[in-house]
């Protein structure tokens, strides 16, 4: 029987989803959101609260594919938390009615 390796079966990325970041396979959870988890200190099970729909191989695969592509998804975390990018983009006020 010929080997198959397979190195992240339950992450994907597609155009048009999420912007083509890496996500879990059959979700819209990037990758990115799983690791920002984890370094909160949550581990597998408290992550699994927050997202129910998630199998436990589905994190570790997540786990597993930021260790092998780790500058990708700390750049994306990077962008995820940068305040001041996102305080640029969405200023505070900003959307608010005259009357408020």
């Amino acid at each position: 029987m010929a080997e198959v390796k397979v190195k992240h079966p339950y992450i994907t990325q597609k155009s048009g989803v999420q912007g083509g970041r890496s996500i879990i396979a059959g979700t819209r959870i990037p990758v990115s959101t799983i690791i920002i988890c984890y370094k909160q200190g949550r581990d597998v099970d408290e992550i699994l609260e927050l997202y129910p729909n998630l199998t436990p191989a589905q994190i570790h695969a997540a786990l597993s594919y930021y260790y092998d592509y780790q500058e990708e998804i700390e750049k994306e975390v990077g962008l995820i938390q940068d305040e001041t990018r996102w305080q640029r983009q969405y200023p505070p006020g900003k959307g608010r009615r005259a009357d408020q």
